[in-house]
């Protein structure tokens, strides 16, 4: 019984046990209403209704386990049967609604031929042939859950085109979840991440090419200055070589302080 409640409260695994409802179940449901039709009892009819009631309504637990069931069944999957899971689940999303309309028109039934019995044919051809094409509805989603993991029955390539739209609808999903920034905005958490990732060890190594560019025209405005102080000193010491009375009258002692002038710290 452990074993049992394990299995029952595993999505995946009700999943497959109740998914032939909606297809073999609502298969019977057809003959059983094709067998009403040639009988044209009334009792035959009901109960052919109830029967085509009741699968085509297991659709709605069939679809809600399979759901539940979707990211653990993709990742026991190979790269094939991820993509035959996503066309599984696209085909039960837009076709889901087709069984319960089949459900509510049996019910309806159900109840006309109760009260109305003479409209028990016209409900009958009716529910039979709404059933007759949704019962091919249902064979064609559950084609493609058979591929996810049977790969024997893997005849045909997966479906590439249903992959890429899937994939597509995620990344509009994503675009859509983070709006538009501005160039301003997205270069400031790259100068913020670039900000925190210096360490005191690299403090004066530049990360951004920015910050070597900065750097290049701080050293060129370095090397302007020093050639602007070595001009001014070669012009100094020009000046002074054209008046040699005055290098002659400037003493020992004073020579040093001018040499302290000319070069400033």
């Amino acid at each position: 019984m452990n074993i049992l409640w394990q299995h029952l409260s595993d999505p995946e695994y009700l999943h497959i046990l109740i998914n032939p409802l909606p297809v073999y179940g609502l298969a019977v449901g057809v003959l059983a209403l094709a067998l009403a039709l040639v009988l044209r009892n009334q009792s035959v009819t009901v109960a052919a209704l109830v029967l085509v009631f009741v699968c085509a309504l297991s659709a709605w637990p069939t679809y809600y386990y399979g759901e539940a069931a979707y990211d653990r069944v993709k990742a026991m999957s190979d790269p094939a049967g991820e993509q035959w899971l996503d066309e599984h689940m696209a085909r039960g999303e837009k076709m889901i609604w087709l069984f319960y309309v089949l459900a509510g028109v049996a019910a309806l039934g159900v109840g006309a031929v109760l009260k109305w019995p003479r409209t028990s044919f016209a409900i009958t051809v009716g529910t039979l042939v709404l059933g007759g094409a949704i019962l091919g509805t249902g064979g064609y989603i559950a084609y493609a859950g058979g591929h996810v993991r049977h790969k024997e029955f893997r005849f045909e390539p997966p479906p590439q085109a249903r992959a890429e739209e899937h994939h597509h609808d995620d990344e509009q999903h994503a675009a859509d979840s983070h709006p538009e920034e501005s160039p301003a905005e997205s270069a400031q958490p790259q100068m913020e991440h670039a900000d925190h990732d210096k360490t005191p060890n690299g403090a004066g190594q530049p990360k951004t090419e920015e910050e070597k560019k900065l750097l290049e025209a701080s050293r060129l405005q370095l090397e302007a200055s020093r050639l602007q102080l070595e001009a001014s000193r070669k012009q100094l010491e020009a000046s002074d070589g054209a008046s040699p009375s005055a290098s002659q009258s400037a003493s020992p002692s004073v020579s040093p302080e001018h040499k302290h002038d000319e070069h400033p710290h």
